[in-house]
């Protein structure tokens, strides 16, 4: 009979790495890596750690590659957003570490005076799912420009007017 195991998957490096290697050593699972530096297994339970890209890990597990995944809001509701599919991964609880807030950022001549002021102008985001639901939510017509990384820089190259990242 083939073991079962139950697969984990958690954020190799980054703001929720640190916290979900702590929770789940509080529940007593103490994971064990050899070279392998995106696996690990914990001894005494069926259970194995995968160490992955954060914002894989809701594909991961809306594709059964993984039973459970520890990622952030940010990342869950962006994934949610960009890939609906008919087996999504859910949300189960809130785990009160790591917290992050997506901001929306503009150059210091701008009087911010609310959402209209958005309107035909080009945001730069890493979250475009999330930034385009909010500006919809607002009324508000815009391109979203949707970066890897680096946000910040692109009012300064003309790329964008605004940013919206964490």
């Amino acid at each position: 009979m083939v073991e079962q195991r139950l697969r984990i998957a958690i954020q190799k490096s980054g703001r929720l790495s640190e916290g979900s290697i702590e929770l789940l050593k509080s529940c007593g699972l103490s994971i064990s890596r050899g070279k392998d530096k995106l696996y690990g297994r914990v001894q005494e339970m069926p259970i194995d750690v995968l160490l992955l890209r954060d914002d894989d890990i809701p594909e991961f597990v809306s594709d059964d590659a993984c039973d459970i995944g520890i990622v952030g809001q940010n990342v869950f509701e962006e994934e949610r957003l960009a890939l609906p599919r008919a087996a999504p991964a859910r949300e189960v609880r809130t785990l009160g570490f790591a917290r992050c807030k997506l901001m929306l950022a503009a150059p210091k001549d701008w009087t911010f005076d609310g959402a209209g002021m958005l309107e035909g102008k080009r945001i730069a985001t890493s979250y475009p799912g999330l930034t385009k639901a909010w500006l919809e939510s607002h009324g508000v017509s815009a391109c979203v420009v949707t970066m890897k990384g680096s946000v910040e820089v692109a009012p300064r190259l003309k790329i964008a007017d605004a940013v919206c990242d964490i």
